[in-house]
């Protein structure tokens, strides 16, 4: 007779195969080279090195930082804003109107002008005003303008903390200024607290921005954002169990030391300071365009790809860590066309332009803007009544239209 299964022995193969699981992810093969194993990363005689249990620590100061994200955006970053002239502009609100904000929500939010037409027609609007309410709906999902000036000083504080207080940490180092020297006496190389904290601060953020990133502003390469945020996750998280933290610790540094002079250009961009903006804008072009184009293939990727293999035989970590490095190269070559064309464009006009990834503010037309104070005083209704009974005369509608209760949203 067969005995029907218990629920004692379910849960003894579930834990058998989590078991499983567990080997065979941490096999020593898939993260260190032939020969060495996790039992040459164990800490004896005072020497301390990376473990991947570390990596929890991370989570908890993900949620710290963005708790200090939040109070420095309210406290420090919007007083800054308006300190350095940063100002929203005041914005005419598109009038209720179901029929095209269901199709604004459904099909598009910029339609074409068969579609206007079509619109126009159903709601009792003219084309001209169905394009006015898309206008001004479009411009109400927009961030302002304080918003990114926000969340542009919150990374420049911490790119610029990182990539300074991450150059303190590797200027006596002697791989900062020879990457080959990264695998000397690898992987008995201990952990350092400074590199510790600095990783682990590291991890956090780009976890943080994970979490907040339903949140923060889209622009249009976001989907390259995220497979950046993910990649890099990914990167710190493997380097840190294999301990290929000095190779790490250079890429960090490669990506950091221009990603603040980003940040800094996009605030004094919002803020309308055109010559310092100029200025860190030229600045930034031929620092992303070395570190990421020049320096990152020939001395991260170099030391990756052959260094290691003058000493070790290839593995799966080699090639996995490899192929995420590579991603990120994919990513520096696409971020790098688009500030080529920001070059381009800034050659052209002698300024920078606005930053092409952003998805940005269209202007109101001469009525709107003389609407716009009116809608902040709260006068605009009466007005916009006034401007709906003249549009139905125009097109022969009388008064037992509005008796109705046939008003069209302007």
């Amino acid at each position: 007779m067969v005995r029907a299964p218990t629920p004692s022995d379910d849960s003894s193969t579930g834990t058998r195969m989590l078991t499983s699981l567990y080997e065979w992810f941490w096999k020593d093969e898939y993260w260190f080279p032939p020969g060495y194993s996790w039992a040459d990363t164990e800490d004896s005689d005072g020497v301390t090195y990376p473990h991947p249990r570390d990596l929890l620590t991370s989570i908890p100061l993900a949620l710290v930082l963005m708790v200090i994200r939040f109070g420095f955006e309210r406290v420090i970053a919007m007083p800054l804003s308006r300190a350095l002239g940063v100002r929203d502009r005041l914005r005419v609100k598109a009038a209720p109107n179901p029929i095209l904000e269901n199709f604004f929500q459904t099909h598009d939010k910029n339609p074409k002008e068969a579609q206007l037409n079509q619109l126009a027609s159903q709601s009792g609007l003219s084309v001209r005003q169905a394009q006015r309410w898309f206008r001004r709906r479009r411009n109400q999902d927009r961030p302002l303008l304080s918003k990114k000036f926000c969340e542009a000083c919150w990374r420049f504080l911490f790119y610029f903390s990182s990539s300074f207080g991450g150059f303190l940490v590797l200027y006596n180092e002697t791989w900062l200024w020879e990457p080959k020297t990264c695998w000397d006496k690898y992987p008995f190389q201990p952990l350092q607290p400074a590199m510790y904290w600095w990783y682990l601060l590291e991890l956090g953020f780009y976890l943080s921005l994970l979490l907040t990133l339903p949140f923060d502003i889209k622009r249009k390469d976001l989907k390259e954002q995220v497979i950046h945020h993910f990649v890099t996750v990914i990167l710190i998280g493997f380097s840190y169990s294999a301990n290929l933290l000095r190779i790490g610790t250079l890429v960090l540094l490669l990506h950091d030391v221009s990603d603040f002079l980003m940040e800094a250009c996009k605030m004094f961009n919002y803020a309308q300071w055109r010559h310092l903006c100029d200025t860190l804008f030229v600045i930034f072009a031929l620092v992303f365009i070395v570190s990421r184009l020049i320096l990152f293939p020939t001395k991260i990727l170099y030391t990756t790809y052959y260094d290691t293999m003058v000493t070790f035989k290839p593995f799966f970590g080699y090639y996995f860590f490899n192929v995420l490095l590579m991603v990120l190269q994919v990513l520096h070559v696409f971020w790098s066309g688009l500030i080529l064309r920001m070059v381009y464009k800034f050659v052209l006009a002698g300024r920078m332009q606005n930053d092409i990834r952003s998805d940005m503010e269209e202007q109101n037309t001469s009525d709107e803007k003389s609407e716009a104070p009116r809608q902040k005083n709260g006068r605009l209704q009466s007005n916009n009544k006034t401007d709906t009974c003249n549009a139905l005369r125009a097109r022969g509608a009388g008064p037992s239209h509005l008796a109705n209760g046939h008003v069209p949203a302007t």
